[in-house]
């Protein structure tokens, strides 16, 4: 499996763009998968529900299915969070996994960048980032450099780099 990141600061439009991205490389008959790390904590599961019962009952991991999706729900009570690599492993393959975040991962990235945030280029420190797709001209940035909203270009970009050029 290909892996491939998209970083940025707050409010730069990473969100955007992989939401984009996976709806484009999908289109072109590729299978995508995502992973996002979250630096808060978070619930996929709603208070009063069965599952969120289980869970709060003390069950470490509780599998929730139906004929449109499952998911598996692990609980850390405390253990560590899991490894960026450990993450991946748990992935079905697919062709390509495209990760929201793990800045400081050593994984070839694409950084998404707004004048408007006032934050730094992380492409300036960071040799994994292999792009940058901005809403702003960056002529001194010696990597290719994307318009935020041109996601056929960031895609094709993505894909060549990746070997999965169809």
């Amino acid at each position: 499996m290909k892996v491939f990141g998209v970083v940025g600061w707050k409010n730069s439009g990473k969100t955007g763009l992989m939401e984009r991205l996976v709806a484009d490389i999908s289109r072109r008959g590729l299978v995508v998968s995502t992973v996002k790390h979250a630096h808060h904590s978070f619930d996929v599961d709603h208070p009063g529900r069965d599952s969120y019962r289980h869970r709060q009952a003390g069950a470490q991991e509780v599998v929730l299915g139906s004929y449109n999706r499952w998911c598996i729900m692990h609980e850390l009570r405390g253990g560590q969070e899991p490894t960026f690599d450990e993450l991946l492993a748990k992935l079905s393959p697919c062709d390509l996994i495209l990760v929201e975040g793990y800045k400081s991962e050593p994984i070839d990235k694409i950084e998404c960048f707004r004048a408007e945030t006032g934050n730094p280029l992380i492409v300036s420190s960071d040799p994994h980032v292999l792009a940058v797709a901005s809403d702003t001209v960056l002529e001194a940035v010696k990597r290719p450099v994307f318009d935020l909203g041109d996601t056929s270009a960031i895609a094709d970009f993505i894909l060549a780099h990746t070997g999965l050029t169809r």
